[in-house]
């Protein structure tokens, strides 16, 4: 297989054209002829227009790739190596999403011929590949697994928003259900990945790698936000413990914050409904999980509660929101959890402004039935910094007191303004 691709007698194709498939597809087409395959018709112009519809990849990144993009089966089949990177989300029960993944699987099956390989790189549970996406591509193709196709699982580990972080300079985790397959992609990625490959030796290894991964940060992330929470009552400030603590050569450098998006926040998730399945309760990963998904929520509380102390009226209270995004400098807005922040002060009957220079107004309304303000207006009883998106790193103190009233709070949920306000109401996590 990997002769045929690098003598172009063979074709790649990327199933999913979001975040992580699209640059994986153009990295790819600068060196061998690919198919970016996607059912979003409206986001399959953009990109023929050189336009990535997530906002992370700039037209130059288009220039001479050899890549069509398509929607149709018919183009599909012409390819023999398919990348399925789609989305893995979690439903409104913190249980896995398959539902993407196993449609893209539909659709790689009915193209998939014998001799072609499939490589998913999205996150899934340990054995999700093998016991769920494996038997589709068997039923839909009529062909056996192994004797007439091969699998691999390689995951992704593109970050969003992180220019320096590239798919060609992480190394790359690769597996194959059998010797000749793990060979074979692994020299595939190679291509494109200078960092080099790390060889799993098995798919559900490799499944167990990714997931990890963002589990990891989760239970270290929910770790930080508990302890801001302690020192909130003790009255210490927690990026000042831990910029002491970070003097120890072997103290590991995290942050407390808003834990969203579609990895870090969800992740976790598949890991336990697994332990789950198996008969194990995860307690420390759940545990991390509860701390996290509530943060929204006692950010919020934290300040409703500071706007009372300063003698005002909540239900006559104006608070903006600076960011709506999951994290800073990026347009995704999917499992933001300042979703969370907004709605308890809504609940509380707070008049509520919110602004991001990166987020689309029509998809929070969509998602979360809040629309964005076209501009920042005066006399706010709290600011709550939620996303620390680049434009707001030039405001100073005067420009926050400027839009606050009398008494107003600024909340630096991040910890961006640390040490540079002196006369304002300010907390921080």
């Amino acid at each position: 297989m990997y002769e045929k691709i690098i003598k172009k007698d063979a074709k790649v194709a990327l199933i999913g054209l979001g975040y992580v498939g699209l640059p994986i597809a153009l990295e790819f087409a600068k060196s061998v002829p690919v198919i970016g395959f996607d059912i979003n018709d409206a986001r399959l112009e953009m990109m023929r227009n050189k336009i990535d519809p997530s906002e992370e990849l700039p037209s130059t990144a288009f220039d001479g790739c050899d890549i069509t993009f398509t929607s149709s089966i018919d183009v599909l089949r012409t390819a023999n190596f398919f990348i399925v990177a789609v989305p893995t989300p979690i439903d409104e029960h913190n249980l896995p999403d398959l539902i993407p993944v196993l449609s893209a699987s539909k659709s790689v099956g009915k193209a998939l011929k014998k001799g072609d390989y499939v490589v998913y790189e999205s996150t899934v549970y340990p054995g999700c590949t093998e016991e769920d996406c494996i038997p589709v591509l068997e039923e839909m193709s009529g062909l056996k697994f192994v004797t007439d196709f091969k699998v691999g699982y390689s995951p992704e580990r593109i970050n969003p928003g992180d220019k320096e972080h590239t798919i060609t300079k992480i190394t790359k985790v690769v597996s194959g259900c059998d010797a000749e397959s793990l060979d074979n992609i692994a020299k595939v990625y190679e291509i494109v990945v200078k960092a080099g490959t790390h060889r799993a030796p098995s798919i559900k290894v490799a499944e167990a790698a990714k997931i990890i991964e963002n589990t990891q940060r989760d239970v270290n992330i929910a770790l930080m936000n508990e302890l801001s929470i302690i020192f909130s009552r003790i009255g210490i400030n927690t990026y000042d413990v831990l910029e002491a603590a970070g003097t120890k050569w072997n103290f590991l450098k995290f942050s407390p914050g808003l834990v969203g998006g579609h990895c870090i926040g969800v992740d976790p998730y598949y890991l336990t409904y697994k332990a789950e399945e198996l008969g194990y309760h995860a307690r420390v990963i759940n545990s991390g999980r509860y701390v996290n998904d509530s943060m929204g929520f006692y950010v919020a509380k934290q300040t409703v509660k500071k706007i009372i102390a300063a003698k005002k009226n909540l239900t006559e209270s104006r608070v903006l929101v600076m960011g709506a995004t999951f994290k800073e400098n990026v347009t995704d807005v999917r499992n933001s959890k300042v979703s969370d922040v907004i709605k308890e002060f809504k609940s509380f009957g707070v008049q509520v402004d919110v602004i991001d220079p990166h987020a689309d107004s029509s998809e929070l309304k969509h998602e979360y039935g809040f629309e964005l303000v076209k501009t920042i207006g005066k006399g706010y009883d709290a600011v709550v910094v939620a996303v620390n998106h680049k434009e707001y790193l030039a405001f100073d103190e005067a420009y926050y007191k400027s839009i606050l009233s009398d008494g107003g709070i600024l909340v630096d949920v991040k910890g961006i303004l640390r040490g540079k306000i002196k006369n304002l109401n300010y907390w921080s996590l």
